[in-house]
């Protein structure tokens, strides 16, 4: 006999008839548009967006399901008597309109909140201001290749709301939460991964301390049978132990932990009561550099329940990577072209160019999260021969880089690009064999490209047309 859903039935039940306010028609929100149009839900969306702007898709729904729409710089003046608001990720809970009509009684949830409020099956939830990416995707592949049913959402994979039906309780979900999504969220996983913290999209949130806050959600709801996975390294996540319900397990690369997974001395071990046991060696897989390192003892902590480690190990092996991150593009003459565009912070830059040797040619620069970028500036001198600058962000990198120059009394060749083709024209000029190009650009995309994927696609594809 098929096992019901008792919570998403009584939640199918409830949204019959209720006044559904949609607030961002981003990739997430869309299926919920199908889906509150089969439970007869009165919908109306908000985007700040013009219909111009608009995905044609969304615009032929909301028009077939006879939805109300408000768009434009003042579409939550319309935010008025709803039951239920979902919120895309970009927009902050604490709004002036969706406080007041919380105020007055409306729920205000999301896509993602709803997904973990309702769904039956074992969540695995991975933050963290670097490496999100890479650990979400090692901990899917390692549950996958258990043979358990696991579904991947969040940030990647698809919005699995709509998947809720599909769900057993033996399934398993892999969710990947960015700050935003956590904003406001008042439910934890199972199992929480935070990689790191330092300081990121501060252009969006009101603080640093507003972004930690956020991050720790992730944790702040699990109850006394929840597994927490922090980096003992980060000062930040390290002290999130004390807060913790659960079970706490720590990854260090640069502690030797008496329990907990460590990488030392290029190989990855797994220790308890300060006994050490081996569990790969790093020279023998592709993922390179001390951050996916790192990110592979998050991993395994996280699967360690689930999974046996031998199958963690042939997973970990055969793993190449996440495209736009040190994804290898081509060889071209000798020189090998990297493509790191979902670095959009220093410290993700940071670690792209520590993951090589001396001699680096660094393509960086792009929107400004109103980041601090004098830490990058020290890799830079240290490990760069030719510093290519691009977007909002290059005159703050220039004067970092300056200044690391002048204390070091040591000089790069410095070039101020107003494209990416030209970024890479130059690189393609100044190389030879043996070198190595990294794009890494350790700023957001939105000066210049529609997001971090697209900037690195267009990379790619420059790269791609360079003739040998």
């Amino acid at each position: 006999m098929e096992e019901i859903n008792e919570k998403l039935q009584e939640f199918n039940n409830y949204i019959v008839n209720k006044k559904v306010a949609i607030i961002g028609m981003g990739v997430s929100n869309i299926p919920l548009l199908d889906y509150f149009y089969k439970k007869n839900a009165n919908v109306t969306i908000f985007d700040k967006r013009n219909i111009e702007d608009l995905d044609k898709n969304v615009i032929e729904k909301v028009s077939r399901y006879n939805m109300g729409m408000f768009l434009g710089e003042n579409h939550l003046s319309n935010l008025k008597g709803f039951d239920i608001i979902f919120r895309s990720p970009s927009c902050r809970p604490d709004t002036k309109e969706i406080v007041e009509e919380v105020k007055r009684g409306a729920i205000l949830t999301s896509e993602i909140e709803m997904l973990m409020e309702l769904c039956p099956g074992k969540i695995i939830g991975i933050t963290g201001s670097d490496g999100k990416t890479t650990t979400t995707s090692l901990i899917y592949e390692i549950i996958k290749k258990k043979g358990y049913k696991v579904y991947l959402g969040g940030n990647i994979g698809i919005p699995l709301f709509t998947k809720l039906n599909e769900i057993k309780p033996e399934d398993l979900i892999v969710l990947e939460l960015s700050s935003f999504q956590l904003m406001n969220m008042k439910i934890s996983p199972d199992i929480s991964v935070i990689t790191n913290i330092t300081p990121n999209h501060l252009d969006i949130h009101k603080s640093y301390e507003e972004y930690i806050d956020s991050k720790k959600n992730i944790f702040k709801y699990q109850s006394k049978d929840g597994i927490l996975i922090l980096n003992y390294d980060n000062n930040i996540t390290r002290e999130f132990e004390k807060e913790a319900k659960g079970k706490v397990i720590f990854f260090s690369s640069k502690t030797k932990l008496e329990n907990g997974i460590i990488y030392d001395d290029g190989k990855i071990k797994s220790c308890e009561n300060s006994i050490r046991r081996h569990i790969l060696n790093t020279k023998n897989i592709y993922l390179k550099g001390v951050h996916n390192f790192e990110n592979i003892c998050a991993a395994i902590a996280a699967t360690a329940p689930l999974v046996d480690i031998d199958t963690q190990v042939k997973v970990i092996s055969e793993f190449k990577g996440v495209h736009h991150r040190l994804e290898y593009v081509r060889d071209v003459n000798g020189v090998k072209w990297y493509n790191d565009s979902a670095s959009s912070s220093p410290t993700r830059t940071i670690a792209g160019i520590n993951a090589f040797e001396e001699g680096l040619t660094l393509i960086t620069g792009g929107y400004d999260k109103n980041l601090d970028y004098t830490s990058m500036a020290k890799p830079i001198v240290d490990k760069v021969k030719t510093l290519l600058l691009i977007g909002q962000t290059s005159e703050k990198i220039y004067n970092a880089v300056k200044q690391e120059m002048q204390k070091q009394n040591k000089t790069i060749e410095i070039y101020k690009c107003d494209s990416l083709q030209e970024c890479i024209d130059i690189a393609n000029e100044t190389t030879k064999s043996g070198d190595i190009v990294l794009f890494s650009p350790g700023s957001a995309s939105f000066d210049m490209f529609k997001n971090a994927y697209q900037r690195g696609d267009i990379f790619k594809e420059l790269v791609n047309k360079i003739e040998e």
